[in-house]
């Protein structure tokens, strides 16, 4: 299993967590998605994780991923 963190600097609330959440989840490869809303850490973890997806997935939501 690896892990690919983010940091999304737009994140400031429980829906901002949700939506991330959410798309990451769906994300083919994707086991687990943990969501810091106080760093504004994202930390994906899976397998075969392909860092186009994962930001594609962080942009659906409505943020950018840096």
């Amino acid at each position: 299993m690896e892990t690919i963190s983010y940091t999304v600097p737009a994140m400031h609330c429980g829906h901002c967590k949700a939506a991330v959440e959410e798309e990451l989840s769906v994300v083919e490869g994707v086991e687990s998605v943990d969501v810091d809303l106080g760093t504004k850490l994202v930390l994906v973890r899976g397998d075969g994780l392909v860092d186009t997806e994962l930001r594609a997935a962080i942009e659906e939501a409505g943020y950018e991923a840096t």
